[in-house]
């Protein structure tokens, strides 16, 4: 593609700006960054890292967009930024998709030390950026974009403001009766919401449907080596995933079901994991198997089951996505075979432990029995509260 094409996009990047007036937080903290550090933002596709982009292209005169996924493989990027910045005065470069150049890290590298420029750039595979042979870590600030809060998704949706809380928060009922009353909003969330693209599409799942075979088939093959063959493979193991139950699925119930072996079992869900498919969710507690508990990010259970035969994944789905945009680690508990546990607990790792279970309107504290912690806390999908039995949706408001 020649010079010229590419300054007409450009042009037409900047133009297409203007149909985002609304920002999420990730942009303000972009454009106060300051130092000779590049900024790496990733997540997944159709998350609205390309949308951040355009935005601060037209906040900055002096910035240029780059799609690298429409350029050859091996295109010197070097040498294109290089005539940019001396030719044209272009000073900030935005470079988008970045993985699916060849050699990534080393143009990155490269333009890092030679050129007195800033740049940030963005992928949907964070493998691309975390395993690499080029020491980015002084280089690089690495950020994530999630898909929407709850909060989020208030505001971009449905125009409606609410103030963020944190945990303790949530857990002390320190909110307002504006939080309660959104909570009407929270299964158009579940349901697909949550996808940023969903604000202009009236089918999120078809284009999400279309999100998950690019991701295998495109995606993966860029920055990993596998072979065409384990493609498919890959794709059996999200829907096997999608289609089972959230409790049990491991790398050993995966390679049994799909005649792999458990460290292939493991590798896929590590990929599919850094492109933003599955969350692994690492155990607490003595006397387990070290395997992690495989969830999905929300909402691809939908693409494999109704939303009514899965509401129960998809709640854990949310828990682990909300405990993931707000930074909170946490764990899954695991118990002896046959004895019932509550799912997930919170370790602060200073003074309290928070034992969670999630589970619908007629959820209880039955799961507590034998368990000893500093709280035990229901979050139930459901308005009602009570005691230590607090609304699941409240969780959303963490970021």
């Amino acid at each position: 593609m020649d010079l010229s094409s590419l300054l007409g996009l450009n042009t037409l990047a900047r133009e297409d700006a203007k149909r985002y007036p609304n920002c999420r937080s990730l942009l303000e903290q972009l454009n106060q960054n300051q130092g000779k550090h590049f900024s790496g933002i990733i997540g997944s596709r159709g998350v609205g890292k390309t949308v951040l982009l355009k935005q601060l292209l037209a906040d900055n005169e002096q910035a240029f967009y780059l799609s690298l996924d429409t350029l050859p493989r091996d295109y010197d990027v070097f040498g294109l930024l290089e005539i940019l910045n001396r030719d044209y005065g272009y000073s900030l470069f935005l470079l988008d998709e970045i993985h699916f150049h060849e050699r990534a890290e080393e143009v990155l590298k490269k333009l890092y030390d030679f050129l007195d420029i800033r740049l940030v750039f963005t992928s949907s595979v964070a493998l691309a950026l975390t395993q690499s042979a080029y020491d980015l870590s002084r280089r690089a600030l690495m950020l994530t974009l999630y898909s929407f809060s709850f909060r989020e998704y208030l505001f971009f949706k449905h125009g409606v403001e609410v103030d963020a809380l944190s945990l303790e928060d949530v857990i002390q009922k320190n909110w307002l009766p504006e939080h309660m009353r959104a909570g009407v909003y929270f299964e158009d969330y579940l349901k697909g919401g949550l996808m940023p693209f969903s604000l202009e599409e009236p089918d999120p799942l078809g284009l999400l449907l279309n999100i998950l075979d690019t991701v295998v088939m495109k995606d993966v093959p860029t920055v990993a080596r596998v072979r065409v063959d384990e493609l498919e493979t890959i794709h059996k193991l999200v829907r096997f995933v999608g289609r089972s139950g959230v409790d049990g699925i491991n790398y050993t119930s995966l390679s049994g079901n799909l005649g792999i072996t458990k460290y292939k079992a493991e590798q896929y869900i590590g990929l599919l994991e850094k492109a933003f498919i599955l969350q692994r969710v690492f155990p607490k507690g003595s006397n387990v198997l070290k395997e992690p508990k495989v969830l999905m990010a929300l909402p691809y259970r939908l693409l494999f089951r109704d939303y009514d035969d899965c509401i129960g994944g998809l709640r854990e789905d949310f828990f682990a996505e909300a405990m993931r945009q707000c930074g909170q680690p946490f764990f899954y508990l695991k118990s002896t075979r046959g004895k019932k546990t509550p799912d997930f607990l919170i370790d602060d790792g200073l003074e309290k432990n928070t034992v969670i279970e999630i589970g619908g309107k007629g959820k209880g504290r039955e799961q507590f029995k034998g368990i000893v912690a500093d709280r035990k806390v229901v979050f139930a999908h459901s308005n009602v509260v009570g005691g230590s039995r607090l609304p699941l949706f409240m969780l959303g408001y963490l970021a």
